[in-house]
Formats: structure tokens, sequence, C-alpha cells
């Protein structure tokens, strides 16, 4: 079986929507895989509890009790590492991570960025895509590397920008596209893996 294992900052709404999709699409007897652990650089993350109500082993490796950002990711892998995966998959984690942990993970990590990179890398998506006049914004899901929202692109999903946009609404309609583009791209790389 080729473990996925999910990294979350905050509520997991894209962590969610792989959950459940590896469920209703039968990843296990499909594809060989399977989500098994969701890992949090935060005890209070509301996607914890979500994990957890899935029958998803969860833990927390708190970044506030590590002295350098090397001594987080030291102990971050370690308690990745204890699930054997085939597949790490960043899904609203909030940390930048070292290059050595990047490494570490070469070809089987991944994030998704709220733009269509190569554009607007870094934070406020939304609001750069507006006040640039973009006509179109969107999300894409790519491996990660050592440079910031710049790996190989894995998938994308186009959103219109509507006259009268605010950061919030074009938020709502790309992340309702993460929701669907994230579980595909994670099945077709997962399904590419060996396991471990």
């Amino acid at each position: 079986m080729k473990n996925i294992v999910i990294l979350i900052s905050g509520a997991g709404s894209n962590m969610k929507a792989i959950v459940e999709t590896a469920e209703r699409e039968r990843w296990a007897g499909r594809i060989g895989a399977r989500v098994a652990a969701v890992i949090s650089n935060r005890p209070q993350a509301a996607g914890l509890a979500v994990a957890h109500a899935a029958g998803v082993a969860t833990s927390v490796v708190d970044h506030r009790a590590h002295a350098s950002r090397e001594s987080f990711d030291a102990g971050l892998a370690q308690a990745i590492d204890a699930h054997a995966p085939a597949l790490v998959v960043l899904a609203g984690f909030m940390r930048i991570l070292t290059p050595g942990f990047v490494a570490h993970y070469a070809g089987r990590l991944i994030n998704i960025h709220p733009s269509l990179l190569p554009a607007f890398p870094g934070l406020d998506t939304h609001r750069r895509a507006i006040e640039a006049g973009c006509k179109v914004a969107g999300v894409t899901v790519h491996q990660v590397t050592a440079e910031l929202d710049h790996g190989p692109i894995l998938d994308q999903a186009v959103v219109p920008v509507l006259e009268g946009d605010t950061p919030e609404l074009l938020a709502a309609r790309v992340q309702a596209q993460e929701h669907r583009i994230y579980p595909r791209a994670v099945a077709r790389l997962v399904a590419s893996l060996p396991a471990r």
C-alpha cells in the first residue's frame, strides 16, 4: 500500500477533499494508496479533528517547540517517515521548508498554490491578480522545490476574474477548483510512484 501523508496548519479543506475523494473513489483498491496520516504544525488546527473523524491518524509537530527551522524540519521529517510515505502533500501548510527537507522528499512532495503559476508566487495572490487587471486567475498543483512556488506544474484550473470581484469572492471560486484538482493530481502522481 502506498501511504500519503498530508501536512496542514489550519482548517484543512484541501486535506478533507483528498480524504473524501480517496474514500469515495476507493483509492486503496484502485491505485493501492491511502491517506495514512495528517500532521500539523499547530496543535489547535481544526483539520486535525476532521482527519480524526475520518479515521486518519493525526499528530502534531509544533514549530514553536523548536529553536530553528532546521530543528523543526528534522522533527517533522521523523514524524512523516514513521508512515513510510510514497507521497507528502502540503495542504495549507504555512511553513517555508528548508532545502534539506525538500531534498529528502524530492519527487514526492507537492503543494497547491492559489494562482496560475508562475504568476503571483507567495501571498495575497487574489488581491494581486485583481490589482494587476487579470481576466483570469486560478490554482496550480506543483512539485515542491527549494525555490518557493516554482516546482514543476502537475495540474492547473482557470477561474475568471469577474467585474467587481473582491479577493474574498475570487478566493471562494478558486478554492472550489482546488478541491476538484488537488485530489485528482494526488491520485495521478501517487499511482505513478513506487511504494516505500
